[in-house]
C-alpha cells in the first residue's frame, strides 16, 4: 500500500494520472541530462546528439530495470496477472538492472557517433548518481526500498522532517529510511567524483570507473539495512551485483594507469 494514495498522484489530466514516482524519475533524468550535456561540451563534444541519446537510454534503462526487478520477484501475482509486469507506475524498478542494460547501447551509440567512450563515460556516469538520488524519493512516495523495523526513539534520533518520519511508518512499524541514506550518499558521490577525486585521478575513464566503485559500495552498505531486497536464494542480489561493480571499477582504474605507464615507457 502506497503512502497516502491520493498524494501519489502529481497531476490528473482526464484519465491520465502523472505520479510522483514518475516525476521523481524524470526530474532526476533531466538534471543528469543538463549536467552531462555541459560535461560533454567541456570535453569537446558540444555537437553530440544528447537528446536522442537520453530518450533511448531512458527507455532501455527503464525496461532493463523492470526486467531485473520482475525476474527476482517473479511470483503468483505475475503468473495470475501477467499485465502487472507492465505496471511500472506502481514502482518496482531495479536500478542496477537498468545500468547493466544501458551500457551496451551506450557503447554502440558512442562508436556510431565517433565519441571517445572513456571521455563520454567520465562526463555521463557520475551524473547518473543524481538521477538515482532523486529516483529514490519516488520509492519513498510508493513506500518501497524501506529498511528494517526500528523504534520510534530510533527514528526520532535521526532528526528527520515529520513527513519523512510519517512516510517511514509502514504496516504498523517505523522503518529505516534507507531511501534517504542512498539518496544522500549518491549526491555526495557525484560531488566527490566530479569535483574532488577527479583532481587527483585525471586519466580518462577514471570517473567512469569510480561510478561503479562508489555506487557499489553505497548500495552494498545500504542494502544491509533493507528488508525488501531482491533475493537470489539467501543472497541479496543487489549486494552481489554491488561487489561485481566494485571489482570491475577497481580493476578498470588499475588498468587505465597501468596502460598509461606502458605507453610512457
Amino acid at each position: 500500500m502506497a503512502l497516502f494514495p491520493s498524494r501519489t498522484i502529481f497531476l490528473q489530466l482526464g484519465p491520465l494520472n502523472i505520479t510522483w514516482y514518475a516525476v521523481c524519475i524524470m526530474s532526476g533524468a533531466l538534471i543528469a541530462y543538463l549536467f552531462s550535456k555541459k560535461r560533454m561540451s567541456d570535453r569537446g563534444y558540444s555537437d553530440f546528439p544528447f537528446s536522442d541519446f537520453l530518450i533511448n537510454v531512458l527507455i532501455i534503462g527503464i525496461i532493463g530495470a523492470r526486467i531485473w526487478y520482475v525476474i527476482f520477484t517473479f511470483n503468483e501475482r505475475y503468473i495470475s496477472n501477467p499485465i502487472d509486469i507492465f505496471k511500472i507506475y506502481e514502482g518496482g524498478l531495479a536500478i542496477q538492472g537498468g545500468v547493466i542494460a544501458v551500457l551496451p547501447y551506450a557503447v554502440y551509440f558512442m562508436k556510431k557517433h565517433h565519441v571517445d567512450i572513456l571521455k563520454a563515460g567520465d562526463a555521463i556516469m557520475p551524473t547518473v548518481l543524481i538521477a538515482q538520488a532523486l529516483g529514490r524519493w519516488g520509492n519513498f512516495v510508493n513506500q518501497e526500498a524501506f529498511g528494517q523495523i526500528i523504534t520510534e526513539a530510533h527514528i526520532n534520533a535521526l532528526h528527520l522532517p515529520e513527513f519523512i518520519k510519517s512516510g517511514m511508518y509502514i504496516n504498523g512499524y517505523y522503518r529505516q529510511p534507507t531511501f534517504l541514506y542512498e539518496s544522500v550518499l549518491n549526491i555526495l558521490g557525484f560531488i566527490l567524483i566530479a569535483y574532488v577525486i577527479s583532481r587527483f585521478l585525471k586519466k580518462d575513464g577514471c570517473q567512469f570507473a569510480l561510478y561503479f566503485v562508489w555506487y557499489g559500495i553505497t548500495r552494498f552498505i545500504v542494502e544491509a539495512f533493507r528488508s525488501d531486497s531482491l533475493m537470489l536464494g539467501s543472497i541479496k542480489m543487489a549486494q552481489l551485483t554491488s561487489v561485481v561493480f566494485v571489482i570491475v571499477g577497481v580493476i578498470a582504474i588499475i588498468y587505465l594507469y597501468m596502460r598509461k605507464n606502458k605507453e610512457s615507457v
